[in-house]
């Protein structure tokens, strides 16, 4: 009976409590940006991802929270585009492919490049290593040191180990973004 009194409350306070989240999500080409927003809006992982092509938009009702989602491309020539998605979100969430530790130097550039702008001193990150199903994948604490993440001082850091495929960590990453984790 207590289980039936909490979940009562918890959807009787989400009429009156909603929240809305405005997230951008970067990362570098085939990280896993696309399947990571797909996984989250449908729960389901498919191969058959298109590369993204500027940005995608989705919006996202998890409980009593509204997620606006911008999907951003990773390809170089769309790199520059991200500051002007990541302008005055709540989150930005960063997917690194963990298991292709060869491009971790160009995402600590482009993840710092990202961050040194003005606009975008104290917006949370999240950073997700992507891909932890694969043999020889990057841990947290891998993903920590090439990000130089411990350098990171003027907002909120957090990173999580994930696999889109499995959805591995989902749960984790779900309560963080929408409010829950940090």
């Amino acid at each position: 009976m207590p289980g039936f009194f909490s979940s009562f409350f918890s959807w009787f306070s989400g009429l009156f409590f909603s929240k809305t989240a405005e997230i951008a999500v970067v990362g570098l080409q085939a990280s896993g940006k696309t399947s990571f927003v797909n996984v989250i809006t449908s729960g389901q992982w498919s191969e058959d991802v298109v590369p993204t092509v500027a940005f995608n938009f989705r919006k996202i009702r998890k409980g009593n929270v509204t997620l606006r989602v911008w999907d951003v491309a990773g390809q170089p020539k769309f790199r520059s585009m991200w500051e002007r998605y990541c302008n005055g979100v709540d989150a930005i969430a960063f997917v690194v492919d963990s298991a292709d530790t060869e491009k971790l130097n160009t995402a600590r550039f482009e993840l710092h490049q990202l961050l040194a702008q003005p606009s975008l001193v104290g917006v949370p990150l999240l950073v997700l290593g992507n891909k932890n199903d694969i043999e020889g994948h990057a841990t947290v604490k891998d993903l920590i040191s090439a990000l130089q993440l411990e350098k990171i001082r003027d907002r909120p850091v957090s990173c999580y180990s994930c696999s889109m495929k499995s959805q591995h960590n989902l749960d984790i990453v779900m309560q963080w973004l929408t409010g829950r984790g940090h």
